[in-house]
């Protein structure tokens, strides 16, 4: 058991530092936003059928059709999740992008109480309240700064993880690796009518490549894969490093400094996760 979990341990770290580098590479593709969205789209799909294809012998349609309607819903929450985080990325910090994200669990949690009537422990309402505070306090420093747009579409992405997490809880039959590869493919074709593809620079094209083709598709995969051996609960906790790293960085590589405020406020949300993710597995651990 205690090798199980050190196992699972290591591929959530490995899958969420590697997605950390998500907002980086959005930036350093140096591209308008569709076109990030159609290659982004594109490659990781390619990657992911191939990959399906590879460890179960199967494509990813055979996977969709298995899941049934619910599938397809997922499918679309993922590519507006896409075209939602690259926008954000390009219209405000990453690090108020990812502070934000990271509060999806708990928006799930909602979703899951009102639409699964999995109603949530007082402690989940306490973080929720918390980190809405957090996160306002996100958005006023946007305010300020003129990020505002940004802000609001990484929030409605938010939301639609959440919601997207609750119908990936009700339909444990859907193959997640299928669905967000189904869903980059659908982002790809909603951007195309936007995006000039072709008219990307050599450079651009190559973090796109990266992006899509590496990145993105070792990060979800060693993510799904920790799910087998760590409850999900555990899994959230590893996420709240997206928000640093992903921070740290942009910061490092780009010099794009955080306002204190958003440092403040969104060391409140990430705390306030931390906690709340540990405290869960204490509850669960304790007879």
């Amino acid at each position: 058991m205690q090798r199980e979990h050190l196992h699972g341990s290591l591929l959530a770290f490995t899958g969420v530092m590697a997605l950390s580098f998500d907002g980086l590479l959005v930036r350093l593709a140096d591209t308008q936003g569709m076109d990030i969205v159609f290659w982004r789209g594109v490659l990781m799909a390619l990657a992911l059928t191939l990959l399906l294809r590879i460890l179960d012998g199967r494509w990813a349609w055979t996977h969709l059709r298995l899941g049934g309607r619910a599938a397809g819903w997922v499918a679309a929450g993922f590519a507006a999740t896409t075209i939602l985080f690259v926008l954000a990325i390009l219209h405000t910090t990453v690090a108020n992008v990812v502070v934000i994200l990271a509060a999806s669990p708990l928006f799930a949690a909602v979703f899951s109480g009102l639409l699964l009537r999995e109603w949530v422990p007082l402690r989940t309402w306490v973080a929720m309240l918390i980190c809405i505070g957090g996160i306002a306090g996100v958005l006023a420093g946007s305010l300020e700064a003129g990020g505002w747009l940004g802000d609001a579409l990484a929030l409605l992405a938010a939301l639609v993880v959440g919601i997207n997490l609750t119908l990936l809880r009700r339909s444990p039959q859907v193959d997640r690796l299928a669905v967000i590869a189904a869903g980059g493919m659908l982002a790809a074709l909603i951007a195309w009518p936007l995006a000039t593809p072709l008219a990307v620079g050599l450079d651009s094209l190559a973090v796109l490549a990266l992006m899509g083709l590496v990145q993105l598709p070792l990060a979800l995969t060693l993510i799904a894969l920790s799910t087998r051996y760590l409850p999900a609960g555990e899994v959230a906790l590893f996420l709240v490093l997206e928000a640093v790293f992903g921070t740290l960085w942009v910061w490092l590589f780009l010099a794009e400094a955080p306002s204190l405020l958003t440092l403040l406020a969104g060391g409140l949300v990430l705390l306030t996760l931390a906690v709340h993710a540990t405290w869960g597995m204490h509850e669960r651990r304790t007879p």
